[in-house]
């Protein structure tokens, strides 16, 4: 099939690769370049750079709805496009473009966890048991028909990364399998849908009156960003490295706070540290 495929981060590559290895891609579609690091330079999205090492058009529109891109796509004539965290709704003139519609790979067993953080947001909550749902896209978010779903299990120490990397490569298997074989998809139970917003900065403050494993979900949730942090005396204390105190850990240089055992800590502005050196260095606890 002639393919148009809409994506911008890294989580949205080995699905590129995948489908470029059964169908012609004769777009990839991303979010323009963005400033970035400490001298925030522009950087283009990783999903363009690996699309240009496989010698892939690319266009990259400010607005989605911009008619001159839209003219673009519709002269291309896809058979199907793809969208994986392409973070924008797509109109629905856009929608209507290929002739076998818009599927889309979404990190979560649908209906749960629609929106932006569902890997992000599974962890924070504890879950146990994810996976990914491929789908119809329609002008609602997260809102299709369902045609294929796999499950996966998250590690009881797993963080955001290493679950991204497993669900990335899964998803993209599925698709292309999926796309051999398209259908109508069944419709969604919209009544047990839940959602998984957008992660926040202000989301990693936490405190150590919170219980102990609500604490070490939101670490391995918000890794690498926005990171865990806490407050002592105004200073806000980076939790680098943590785990539940009954873990195997290294005891040198570690700290058991409520149920947990910090091993790194970062002071603003400072190198990463023992955690026992950073609380002696602060005076606390």
């Amino acid at each position: 099939m002639r393919v148009v495929f809409f994506g911008t981060p890294e989580f949205a590559i080995p699905t590129l690769e995948a489908v470029a290895r059964e169908h012609e891609i004769a777009l990839v579609v991303a979010q323009p370049d963005r400033p970035a690091g400490r001298g925030m330079k522009m950087h283009e999205p990783p999903l363009v750079s690996r699309a240009r090492q496989l010698g892939l058009d690319v266009a990259q529109p400010p607005k989605i709805r911009d008619p001159e891109f839209l003219r673009r796509v519709e002269a291309i004539a896809p058979d199907a496009a793809v969208v994986i965290a392409y973070g924008k709704i797509l109109p629905k003139h856009l929608l209507d473009i290929p002739r076998e519609g818009f599927f889309n790979v979404h990190a979560s067993v649908l209906p749960e966890y629609r929106g932006a953080a569902p890997v992000q947001r599974a962890i924070e909550a504890g879950e146990t048991t994810t996976g990914v749902t491929i789908m119809r896209v329609d002008e609602e978010l997260d809102h299709g028909p369902i045609l294929a779903i796999e499950p996966a299990q998250i590690g009881p120490d797993e963080r955001a990364p290493s679950l991204f990397a497993r669900l990335s490569k899964l998803g993209g298997d599925l698709l292309v399998r999926t796309l051999r074989e398209l259908s109508p998809g069944t419709p969604q139970d919209h009544s047990r849908a839940t959602l998984a917003p957008k992660i926040e900065k202000h989301e990693g403050l936490i405190t150590f009156s919170e219980p102990p494993q609500t604490i070490y979900n939101k670490f391995r949730a918000f890794d690498p960003w926005p990171g865990v942090c806490f407050d002592v005396n105004g200073e806000s204390i980076k939790i680098i490295d943590l785990l539940p105190a009954d873990r195997n850990a290294p005891a040198h240089g570690t700290l058991v706070v409520n149920g947990l055992r910090l091993i790194t800590l970062q002071r603003p502005g400072k190198p990463k540290a023992p955690a026992e050196d950073v609380a002696r260095g602060i005076g606390w606890p």
